[in-house]
């Protein structure tokens, strides 16, 4: 009999997915499992719980919860045996628009157990992990104007994330209004890059802005390979053009945003710049290496996830 463990976090999202938790716990029983549940308390525990999981040699760990908690469960199973599965319920959801995934809501409570069953006989395929400094990431490793907005933003309560979309592009615009970007050097697998940018992001997924922006339409989470988006710019008004851009598609063919297709990154800069990844604050830094750990993590895959793999 497989085993498994449900983490969920109490507080994410907009609703409270704790009443939901033995819907899911059901559902994977009924279809073989045995199934324990978690609450988490903070990342750090959500980390914590994984590695216990892991430790105890469990085959799956069901992330519930939004992109943060997903990446602090990821932080937890990399380099092991246990795989990740994703039953979201958080606030953006990206990592679920990735997957084709539906978020739990109260509107539709059907939607965990439904995900449920899609994972519970999904096949197991091994994925890319990215990692900055010593935080491991499936989505983003971000410096800059949105790494600010997060830690200006973090932790939101319950009902400031019903307004989470309007919120952020206020705080966005209040931080970019004062700011004059940062000049950073980089080397990206040996070749030396420099200047001064409003953003820099490196993404292993396809999608970003809260899943409206297609930032990589060409990325796949199992090529070995990060892009890292380099936008350039000293004020608002480029903020706002390279936001529009990444909206509208133009950021492709943009001569103020630049893509480089990386395993191995190395950032510099001479003075302190904000860290964000998978829009969990992470401190700030004047030295940030971002590498690729290839098919790092194993994944409970879903139908529409099998686009994201270029080795199926």
């Amino acid at each position: 009999m497989r085993s498994a463990v449900i983490i969920y976090n109490p507080m994410a999202g907009r609703y409270n997915v704790k009443p939901f938790i033995r819907s899911a716990v059901k559902e994977l029983e009924s279809a073989g499992w045995k199934v324990d549940a978690e609450a988490t308390r903070s990342g750090a525990h959500t980390i914590e719980l994984a590695k216990q999981a892991s430790a105890e040699k469990k085959d799956a760990v069901f992330a519930v919860g939004g992109d943060g908690t997903i990446g602090n469960v990821v932080n937890g199973l990399i380099g092991t045996e246990t795989a990740l599965g994703v039953l979201p319920s958080g606030t953006a959801n990206v990592w679920s628009i990735e997957l084709g995934l539906r978020p739990f809501a109260w509107t539709r409570p059907w939607v965990l157990r439904k995900n449920a069953s899609i994972l519970a006989n999904a096949p197991c395929y091994s994925v890319d992990v990215g990692t900055c400094n010593q935080y491991s990431f499936m989505m983003w490793a971000g410096i800059g104007l949105d790494a600010m907005t997060i830690h200006s933003l973090e932790p939101r309560i319950r009902f400031e994330k019903f307004f989470a979309m309007p919120e952020y592009a206020a705080r966005t615009i209040w931080q970019a209004a004062q700011w004059s970007g940062v000049k950073l050097r980089l080397w990206a697998d040996g070749n030396e890059v420099e200047g001064n940018y409003i953003l820099a992001v490196a993404t292993n997924i396809r999608h970003y802005l809260g899943g409206h922006s297609n930032l990589s339409p060409d990325a796949y989470i199992d090529d070995g390979l990060l892009d890292i988006w380099l936008f350039s710019g000293n004020n608002l008004g480029d903020a706002l053009r390279h936001a529009y851009d990444m909206w509208r598609g133009n950021h492709i063919t943009s001569n103020d945003a630049r893509r480089i297709t990386f395993s191995d990154l190395r950032i510099e800069s001479e003075t302190p710049f904000w860290i964000q990844t998978d829009g969990e604050p992470r401190g700030s830094a004047q030295n940030v290496e971002i590498k690729i750990q290839s098919r790092a993590l194993k994944m409970l895959m879903p139908p529409r996830g099998m686009e994201l793999l270029k080795h199926s």
